[in-house]
């Protein structure tokens, strides 16, 4: 089973970019982030002439997640207990008998501010909501763009950004509770070396240096990840002709 994860920064700007990407890779899971586009606009019929189904909470201008699948995605998931937030960044849906989650995980603009208090809230309501998935799926899996690089092998120059926005102590520790509840980054199971990024900032050819950061994740259950045969990060759609400054992170299971 090939699972994938995308920030597209605008699905109206860069869907022939997507339908490209489906019909030469066919995932049989891809999930998008930063959508940008309202349901009411959601090109479905392009996705479904392309092959695919396709689920989604999305809203003008920001944020906004989507799920595109081989298999009609099941008992979708928009809003969690306890998380009373307008901003579309949270899509779960079970697809071929996994529980796949799709999470845009808040910025948070600076340390000390009151976005980055937000965020470690976000993250720790969502810490709540996958325990209890993990609890009612046996295979779950967590991707998407999580604004933080794991460690400092996902950073292009860890000097720099020491304890800067994505990549504070306080990030890193939320991220690592999540994983403490039983899940495996994907890539890190088949890379252990560092210099492998997914997002780089579009200002001084920051891509053509090498100056990323990997912040995009697929987070498998430990069962599952015990079927891990592949995962890598797909640079080629970060060469595109108005790009999103993400690229494609995907896993492959013997599943």
């Amino acid at each position: 089973m090939k699972i994938a994860s995308w920030n597209v920064n605008s699905l109206k700007v860069r869907l022939p970019q997507v339908l490209d990407w489906l019909e030469h890779e066919q995932p049989d899971v891809l999930a998008l982030q930063e959508t940008k586009i309202t349901d009411e606009v959601f090109p479905a019929k392009a996705i479904e002439e392309a092959g695919y189904q396709v689920v989604f909470s999305g809203q003008k201008t920001y944020n906004g997640v989507a799920m595109i699948a081989k298999q009609t995605p099941d008992d979708v998931v928009t809003d969690i207990e306890g998380l009373d937030d307008p901003q579309r960044r949270i899509l779960a849906a079970t697809i071929d008998d996994i529980r796949v989650v799709n999470l845009y995980v808040v910025n948070g603009q600076a340390p000390g501010t009151e976005k980055f208090a937000y965020k470690l809230n976000w993250l720790q309501k969502v810490t709540d909501f996958l325990d209890q998935q993990l609890n009612d799926y046996q295979n779950v899996i967590v991707l998407g763009d999580f604004n933080i690089a794991p460690d400092d092998r996902d950073v292009h120059d860890p000097e720099k950004w020491h304890e800067k926005i994505l990549c504070t102590t306080e990030e890193r520790s939320a991220l690592n509770r999540i994983l403490d509840l039983g899940f495996q980054d994907s890539f890190r199971l088949l890379h252990d070396q560092g210099g492998y990024f997914s997002w780089w900032d579009y200002r001084m050819n920051k891509f053509s240096r090498g100056m990323g950061l990997r912040i995009d994740l697929i987070l498998a259950s430990d069962e599952l990840s015990e079927t891990l045969s592949a995962a890598y990060i797909d640079l080629e759609p970060r060469k595109n002709e108005r790009p999103s400054d993400h690229t494609p992170v995907v896993a492959e299971f013997d599943w």
